[in-house]
């Protein structure tokens, strides 16, 4: 019969093993490539850009009414506007390729 192996020849194997498994799957390779952090910046485009612009259409509309005296029509307009830009560039923003 042929002999058993050692067991620290079977750890060292298992440890190769594993090694080779995280090289061809990309695990364990510390932080990720820049490339893979592009969808998430423009997950945070869009959040940013859902928020920001009909907020700041609000508080611009809001002050130019007060001071003009215009109530409600320049918030409701800039409101609209900036919505209508927000979509836009979300609409710019899907175009790109996430890769």
């Amino acid at each position: 019969m042929t002999q058993d192996r050692a067991p620290s020849d079977l750890d060292r194997r298992i440890a190769d093993a594993k090694t080779a498994e995280a090289a061809r799957t990309g695990a364990g390779t510390g932080p990720k490539a820049p490339g893979d952090a592009k969808g998430y910046k423009q997950g945070s485009r869009v959040l940013m850009d859902l928020i920001g612009m009909p907020l700041g259409g609000v508080i611009l509309g809001y002050a130019l009414d007060s001071w003009l005296g215009t109530s409600p029509w320049l918030l409701l307009t800039l409101l609209a506007l900036s919505i209508v830009a927000a979509f836009r560039s979300i609409y710019k923003i899907s175009k790109e390729r996430a890769e």
